[in-house]
């Protein structure tokens, strides 16, 4: 449950700032208070699913997207080339 705290966390923080909105902002959307918004983000809130759905429409952003854990450069996955076949004949 912390991983997902965590997800969560670092979720809404990272596409509040990329929408460019305060907390205080983003949490007048949410119909909460800011230092709600702060505990959301600091993942020391357990949020109510009306709440998550609150924070996608408020960013534009499906739940399940507040939910998922992006990976990170290290972990994305690389395109991997078949090896070169020798010339026949």
């Amino acid at each position: 449950m912390e991983d997902l705290q965590r997800t969560l966390a670092s979720n809404l923080r990272r596409y509040r700032l990329q929408a460019g909105l305060s907390q205080e902002e983003i949490a007048e959307r949410m119909s909460v208070d800011r230092a709600y918004v702060s505990g959301l983000e600091r993942g020391r809130r357990n949020p109510t699913l009306s709440t998550l759905v609150s924070a996608g429409q408020a960013l534009g952003v499906p739940v399940a997207t507040l939910l998922t854990e992006e990976p990170t450069s290290e972990e994305a996955p690389k395109r991997v080339r078949a090896p070169r076949r020798k010339p026949t004949g």
